[in-house]
C-alpha cells in the first residue's frame, strides 16, 4: 500500500511493507490503551505519538496524513474481512489453521 504527500511540490509516497504496517499498528494500539483516542478519532497529541514513535522506531518520518492514509485502508480492509468471515456469508473462521472456514455446499 501507498499513500503520497506532497513535499515542496512533489508527491512523495510512503512505501508500507509487513513489518512497518506490523509496528504501525502497534504503536497505533498502545496510544489507543493510553486513551488517545476517545472516541472514534485519535486526538491531535496521539498523532503526535504515533509520528513520533514510528520514526523512532523506522526511522521514517510519515507524515501524519500518510499515516492516517494506512489508518484509513487497514480499517477498510478489516471491515471487509469482519464482514467476509461474519453471519452475511455463512463463512466462519479457523484460529488453528488462521483460514476462512466454509460449507461444501458454500
Amino acid at each position: 500500500s501507498t499513500s503520497a504527500v506532497e513535499v515542496s511540490g512533489e508527491k512523495v509516497k510512503a512505501i508500507w511493507d509487513k513489518r512497518l504496517i506490523e509496528i504501525f499498528c502497534n504503536i497505533c494500539i498502545k496510544e489507543i490503551l493510553k486513551g488517545n483516542r476517545p472516541g472514534t478519532h485519535f486526538t491531535k497529541d496521539g498523532w503526535l505519538k504515533i509520528m513520533t514513535n514510528f520514526k523512532k522506531e523506522t526511522s521514517k518520518a510519515y507524515s501524519q496524513r500518510q499515516l492516517k492514509n494506512m489508518w484509513d485502508a487497514l480499517k477498510k480492509e478489516w471491515k471487509a474481512w469482519k464482514k467476509l468471515k461474519g453471519k452475511d456469508t455463512g463463512l466462519g473462521w479457523n484460529p488453528i489453521k488462521r483460514t476462512v472456514d466454509a460449507s461444501d455446499d458454500w
